[in-house]
């Protein structure tokens, strides 16, 4: 069976491919994250998702290792009005993109990527979130806790923001950071299974 490799150092990467029974070696891929002039957000989350595998096969490569491995790549981004939302700067900036998300809804975008010595494949999906007004003072409480601060868009819905968030139309999880489902698919593709471990009843 091919090995797989996590090129990314999120936590919440690591405990989805867990929880489908999947294990992985983490890498660490790290490439320059900067959008492209005039690059439209979806190109951009592929992009970078195909980036960070192809990073890490050449670092398996490079060490010998890439007979066999399957490196897996991601990148989520929050779209509102057209513009990509990152990680905050400070905490003006993370109140600015509280404020710009309190009351509306926006996108989110995730890609994932799997690339072998023989080829790179992506997915990409796109799920709607709607967050209810949020208040000044909510969102300087939120800011104290520390959980915007590497966090695209400035919020994690699996943690304290989940309050905020009124409607999700497509994949929690991949607005966690990986689509699973697609994951899943690609996986299969690439000959690795999901629920491994599992014993059948």
């Amino acid at each position: 069976m091919n090995s797989l490799y996590l090129a990314s150092g999120s936590p919440r990467r690591r405990e989805l491919l867990t929880q489908i029974g999947v294990p992985f070696a983490p890498l660490s891929a790290s490439i320059d994250e900067t959008p492209l002039p005039g690059e439209a957000p979806l190109a951009y989350v592929e992009r970078l998702a195909r980036g960070k595998a192809q990073a890490g096969l050449a670092q398996l490569r490079a060490n010998g290792m890439a007979a066999g491995a399957v490196v897996l790549g991601a990148d989520t981004a929050v779209v509102l009005d057209g513009r990509i939302l990152g990680k905050p700067l400070d905490q003006a900036d993370a109140l600015a993109m509280l404020v710009a998300l309190s009351g509306r809804e926006h996108q989110v975008l995730t890609a994932v990527a799997l690339a072998d010595e023989q080829r790179c494949e992506v997915r990409s999906v796109t799920s709607h979130v709607r967050f209810r007004p949020i208040s000044a003072q909510q969102a300087h409480a939120y800011w104290a806790s520390g959980e915007p601060c590497d966090k695209a868009g400035s919020y994690a819905i699996q943690g304290l923001a989940a309050i905020f968030v009124e409607s999700l139309a497509g994949s929690y999880s991949a607005v966690v950071g990986l689509p699973l489902c697609e994951t899943a698919d690609l996986l299969g593709h690439f000959g690795i299974p999901c629920w491994q471990g599992q014993q059948a009843h």
